[in-house]
């Protein structure tokens, strides 16, 4: 049986379509996935994201070990509440899971994981810690709850009666009693990401409803993720592939200074070269882009990692992974090649359409 979230019953009084997903029963929409798509664009939406994992990190050591096991380097989060992105690998400079982490203060960080990763994240995270002065605990009795668009943080200032809320810095956190607020999201528009205890989790929910927020599935946060131009652990990257090869080497610091696992794998990646890239692609025919499918280039073929139709542009798009100087592509859709062409991601930002059509 699929675990299900605080949430689940408010799901079921909105008409939700549930589907299991990462061993959870999720909603994949509530009627319209174009609408609920449009809403976080044009409005406002809410995500529950509750099967994502919360993970407290604390401990003397706390800042070396996560030095150790992740790519991008936690002494640069100075100030409590700052965050970033970053990838943990395995030594091979696989991606073992995407996440964000938080700086809450010296000693104490918060990571949040992929649901359909978090038992391996615990076990790997687990699986260090005899080597620091840290413990790893994580955080289940929390729901997490998503509020994107541009009105996102006007909804939530007024929900919450916490006008501060709408200074908060990009990529920073804030305690408000039993909520921990942060300033992040998956959707390319501005908004928050609010882990709180289940019965306030319902209670926000519902103000946020009667506020005029939607609610929206996995179905629109994926096509909006995508617009975004943001990766999707176990198609644009998994522990095969090194963040380099994935579009994710911004998130990586490789210095002399620290060696960190996996960084040894990615300076040998860079001196021989990098063989495959992510690149964006936009169909120029009619047809939709889905993972998986073949991409034939001048040089080779490549596959699509994840492909949809975008509600925002009208037009499919996808990420593929190349042949790193491949220069031209057509994608086979139901065994016939159609004509595609390189972007740069993101497609859609803050609303605003970033690619030529």
């Amino acid at each position: 049986m699929n675990q299900r979230t605080a949430l689940y019953d408010l799901h079921i009084a909105a008409g939700a379509r549930m589907v299991p997903f990462a061993g959870w029963d999720m909603p994949i929409h509530y009627g319209s996935q174009m609408d609920e798509h449009h809403a976080v664009r044009r409005a406002a939406g809410m995500f529950d994201v509750s099967h994502m994992a919360v993970i407290d990190v604390q401990g003397a050591g706390s800042q070396d070990y996560l030095r150790y096991l992740l790519a991008n380097d936690v002494q640069r989060l100075k100030k409590p509440g700052k965050a970033f992105y970053s990838v943990m690998l395995n030594e091979q400079g696989g991606v073992i899971d995407d996440l964000i982490t938080y700086f809450l203060a010296a000693g104490d960080y918060r990571l949040v994981v992929n649901a359909g990763t978090s038992q391996k994240d615990l076990d790997w995270l687990q699986a260090h810690v005899h080597r620091f002065d840290v413990t790893v605990t994580e955080r289940p009795e929390l729901a997490l709850l998503a509020v994107q668009g541009p009105q996102a943080r006007q909804r939530v200032a007024e929900a919450l009666a916490l006008p501060a809320a709408l200074d908060l810095g990009v990529f920073t956190a804030m305690g408000h009693g039993d909520h921990f607020i942060a300033r992040t999201g998956y959707t390319g528009e501005d908004g928050f990401e609010i882990a709180l205890p289940a019965e306030p989790a319902q209670a926000l929910w519902n103000q946020l409803l009667a506020l005029g927020v939607v609610p929206c599935g996995l179905g629109a946060r994926d096509t909006l993720r995508l617009e975004a131009g943001m990766n999707l652990y176990g198609n644009d990257m998994d522990d095969t592939v090194s963040p380099l090869e994935s579009g994710l080497g911004w998130t990586v610091v490789l210095n002399s200074e620290r060696n960190f696992i996996g960084a040894e794998a990615l300076r040998q990646q860079q001196q021989a070269g990098i063989e495959h890239r992510l690149a964006g692609l936009i169909l120029e025919d009619r047809g939709v882009m889905r993972a998986g499918q073949r991409v034939v280039t001048n040089l080779g073929d490549g596959v699509v990692t994840s492909g949809t139709f975008s509600p925002t542009l009208k037009r499919s798009i996808g990420l593929a992974r190349l042949p790193a100087v491949a220069t031209s592509m057509q994608v086979e859709v139901r065994g016939k090649l159609l004509a595609a062409r390189f972007v740069k991601p993101p497609f859609v930002r803050n609303g605003k359409i970033k690619i030529d059509l």
